[in-house]
């Protein structure tokens, strides 16, 4: 096959190549991101709320999408995204804190909620000196926080088999009896507990259902809420906690419930993300949570709870004692990063080394263009050359030579001009330059040829000469 072949060949191959990876390039940029999503407990409004929302996702083909992993805790599902096995997961930070997690949203609040017969006197924490609190437990996380709590006011936490229904409690003293939903009205009723916890969403069935059993236990029907007033101080010392607050009326009723806004403290439920996911991608899961707030409640009404954390700047947002992503915030404050900010960075070098690459292909291109025009150059001088040449050839073999030569030169500039472009004013050079050869050797042929006719003329008269003289003598000599 032609030499010249083979190269345009190659240029084919070469440009297929780069538009398949340029093709391959825009494929992986489009393409959507996975991330994997650790949720806890299994059966709990978390999880219904993030499969909901991984489904949405997929319907919708949107630029990120959601493989949801259940755990059977909590605080499973937060070792998950601490030990890098999720890139966002449900955390209570009351129950483990990931070092590598940073907040998306808040799905939900709990609150540390009390409730007591309005006989027992009870109205602030620290009256719970010396009496039996009931707890129902939604979490293996519930016990730990009342004690924790009880810590604070260095009280100490005694189990129920320690102290028995009737023993007298020593001062600063508390017994925690874990309570199933159920058994709330019959052990207030019973007097085997004085006031009863839980730790749950103001608004939520649990709080409510469990404001209605302490009432149904109380002569009068009627409750205090135990209010635990140094939410602030409480927080300087476990920063996992958050202070709330339960307005007044949350329970309704006539009086409403409770009369005024009681102050606890509680934990929150946080989706959180390793602090290594693009804020870009973050952004966009943010951004789509709780656009589609009304859509995904009616599948899981948790996500009417959700809202963003709180922070005053950006500044404290990322500085804050739970730490939020940059994505988030990003979408919090209205800065989402657009296309050309998330490739920044990629687009600047491509622009850098795409621009020096561009500059040392057009600086070789000049050099292969100066190397062919150095080859016409040196068959150019040649020609010329070989003219003055050809009007000093004396013979026919010199002709020759000059002929075979010219015709080996005409051969490779052809082949050149085939492989490669040839501007017309070297063509039309080249043109003359040869023609002017074959004209001089055609001329040349002509005066050598004509010398030689006449120096064999001469030659042949002076052979027959001789010979004719030789016969004129040969008789005398007899």
């Amino acid at each position: 096959m032609p030499s010249f072949l083979v190269r345009r060949e190659w240029l084919l191959v070469l440009l297929a190549l780069g538009l398949a990876a340029i093709a391959g390039a825009v494929v992986y940029l489009s393409r959507p991101t996975t991330l994997v999503v650790a949720v806890g407990p299994r059966d709990g409004a978390e999880a219904t709320l993030l499969h909901t929302y991984a489904q949405a996702l997929a319907r919708g083909r949107e630029d990120v999408r959601l493989r949801v992993v259940t755990y059977d805790d909590v605080r499973d599902s937060a070792e998950a995204l601490q030990k890098s096995k999720a890139d966002i997961a449900v955390v209570r930070p009351d129950v483990l804190l990931p070092e590598n997690g940073l907040t998306l949203a808040i799905l939900h609040d709990e609150a540390l909620l009390i409730a007591a017969p309005e006989s027992s006197g009870l109205e602030s924490f620290p009256d719970l000196s010396r009496k039996r609190l009931g707890v129902v437990e939604r979490h293996a996380a519930d016990i730990p926080f009342v004690t924790n709590l009880l810590s604070f006011y260095d009280f100490l936490a005694e189990p129920i088999g320690e102290a028995g229904a009737d023993r007298e409690l020593g001062p600063a003293r508390v017994v925690l009896v874990p309570l199933k939903p159920g058994e709330v009205t019959s052990a207030v009723a019973q007097g085997r507990v004085d006031a009863v916890a839980v730790i749950a969403a103001p608004a939520s069935k649990a709080a409510i259902s469990t404001v209605r059993a302490v009432e149904m236990a109380s002569a009068e029907k009627k409750i205090n809420f135990v209010s635990v007033p140094d939410g602030e101080a409480i927080i300087q010392r476990m920063p996992e906690l958050q202070a709330v607050t339960i307005p007044a009326g949350t329970f309704g009723g006539r009086p409403k419930r409770p009369e005024e806004d009681v102050k606890t403290v509680g934990a929150s439920y946080r989706l959180m993300a390793r602090g290594g996911v693009s804020r870009f991608t973050v952004a966009s899961v943010t951004q789509h949570l709780f656009e589609w707030r009304s859509k995904l409640a009616t599948q899981a009404p948790i996500a009417n709870l959700m809202k963003a954390p709180d922070f005053d700047s950006t500044v404290a947002a990322t500085s804050a004692r739970l730490p939020n992503h940059p994505g988030a915030v990003d979408y919090f404050e209205r800065e989402q990063q657009t296309l050309f900010d998330r490739y920044e960075d990629y687009i600047y070098f491509v622009a850098f080394f795409g621009g020096t690459m561009g500059s040392g292909i057009a600086w070789l291109g000049q050099r292969l263009a100066r190397k062919r025009r150095e080859r016409i150059d040196i068959v150019l001088d040649r020609l010329l050359d070989i003219l003055r040449e050809v009007r000093e050839a004396q013979t026919r073999a010199d002709l020759d030579g000059l002929v075979r030569e010219t015709d080996d030169l005409v051969t490779d500039v052809v082949q050149h001009a085939r492989e490669r472009n040839i501007d017309n004013r070297t063509v039309s050079a080249l043109i003359l330059a040869i023609d002017a050869v074959h004209a001089a050797i055609n001329d040349a042929r002509r005066t050598v040829l004509g010398d030689q006719e006449r120096a064999e003329s001469r030659a042949e008269a002076r052979t027959r000469t001789a010979r004719l003289l030789s016969l004129h003598h040969a008789p005398a000599a007899e």
